[in-house]
């Protein structure tokens, strides 16, 4: 595989770069801050069986559901005639963790040479990877990216408390749309506008509580788990929709608390095995950038008064060391238990850990932290719900109805707004 085709700088006038779905609002954004550094990207979005089947095609059925849904549905796009291989370029995501967020990389050139030998693939990573065929970032594309992540978690807040409640069905999408291309027009503007975020949030909450509303009270689900499977519609089997049908709402964590954990795992390992080095160094002063940002959006929710802010990522990692030590990092690591233990205490009491086939570390650190967080939390209601090529809708779908059963009367679970 070392002589696997290269993405070239000339490619970028020429080539068109497909991106996989895990979080379509986010994706928008960071697909047009790229754009400016003459990058052509688009969004896939194509979720039929034949995604999973052209996964199941490419990559042993041993490997985690995410590399094959990833896989899959680049080599879907792939095969369908929309795009011309000899134009067309791949992006897949690494953390620089040891799991297949890291290591899919080599099973997506697998495929692709297999099938389309010209077609390059690239590597979007803060870890060093894949020098010479990633894509380059600057800091002001990384300011961007900052603010993307943050501007996409609150519109993910905003919209999924206001479909859960609305009196006009569709109207809070329309919401999202405007606000989904304001700011993908603001990050490809000279200006930089986009970094008034305390105006920027402010204008969002404004017109999202503008959105007519009911004021019955309905069960709160919150949503945790490996972070491909918890986002991702095409992964989860459009679960947050699923969830509004059946008359609730679902919150799910910011993006944000992942990149935060990201980059606390840096400095972290190089603390518990006594290996400091300037990496460890820049992301401790980066994880101090991005709190002070998270903070500063945590303040603007609080005193608009309407949506629920995200957990201060300080106090999840308080909550983490009660349950598990902050250096089991593989997969989502002591998040995933810190996220359950803060959805709890803030009185989401129902919540789905969607955990994908051949994620084991997840499994662990999810199932095995489940029943400590039910003891501190006893009227909180935690089901695993399993995501994998062989699993059928229906059968995830009843397991949820089943906990949605014995979940709580709507009055007590409380709500913001």
């Amino acid at each position: 595989m070392s002589d696997y085709v290269k993405f070239t700088d000339e490619m970028k006038k020429t080539h068109t770069i497909l991106v996989p779905d895990m979080l379509p609002i986010h994706f928008k954004m960071f697909i047009s801050i790229f754009a400016c550094d003459g990058y052509r990207m688009k969004l896939l979005r194509n979720d039929s069986r034949a995604v999973v089947d052209e996964g199941l095609k490419n990559v042993h059925n041993d490997a985690c559901y995410p590399a094959l849904l990833v896989i899959g549905q680049f080599m879907d796009a792939l095969n369908s005639g929309k795009y011309d291989p000899d134009k067309t370029a791949l992006l897949i995501t690494q953390t620089g963790g040891g799991c297949r967020a890291s290591n899919y990389i080599f099973l997506l050139r697998k495929a692709v040479e297999k099938n389309y030998p010209q077609v390059p693939v690239l590597s979007l990573n803060f870890s060093g990877l894949e020098k010479g065929n990633s894509i380059k970032m600057g800091l002001p594309t990384l300011l961007k990216l900052v603010h993307a992540v943050l501007y996409g978690d609150l519109l993910m807040t905003c919209y999924n408390r206001c479909r859960a409640y609305e009196i006009n069905k569709g109207e809070s999408k329309k919401m999202l749309d405007k606000w989904v291309n304001r700011l993908c027009n603001l990050f490809r503007s000279d200006n930089k506008k986009y970094m008034k975020a305390k105006v920027v949030y402010n204008d969002i909450l404004n017109d999202f509580s503008s959105v007519p509303v009911t004021d019955e009270e309905k069960i709160r689900v919150g949503i945790v788990g490996e972070i491909y499977v918890k986002y991702s519609p095409l992964a989860n089997n459009h679960l947050e929709d699923f969830l509004i049908s059946e008359g609730c709402e679902p919150v799910v964590p910011s993006l944000m608390e992942f990149v935060m954990y990201c980059a606390v795992t840096s400095f972290n390992n190089a603390k518990l095995y006594n290996n400091v080095t300037m990496s460890s160094r820049i992301y401790r002063i980066a994880y101090r950038l991005l709190y002070t940002k998270q903070k500063q959006l945590i303040k603007v929710m609080k005193d608009h008064g309407v949506f629920e802010p995200p957990h201060d990522f300080e106090y999840l990692r308080s909550l983490a060391d009660k349950y598990i030590n902050q250096g089991v990092v593989m997969g989502e690591g002591w998040l995933i238990p810190a996220e359950m233990a803060a959805l709890a205490k803030s009185g989401v009491e129902n919540i789905i850990s969607a955990q994908p086939f051949g994620c084991l570390p997840n499994h662990i650190v999810a199932k095995g932290m489940s029943r400590a967080i039910k003891n501190d939390n006893p009227d909180v209601n935690i089901v695993a719900i399993d995501y994998d090529p062989g699993a059928t809708r229906v059968n995830q779908e009843n397991r949820i109805k089943l906990m949605l059963a014995n979940a709580k009367t709507p009055g007590s679970n409380k709500r913001s707004g």
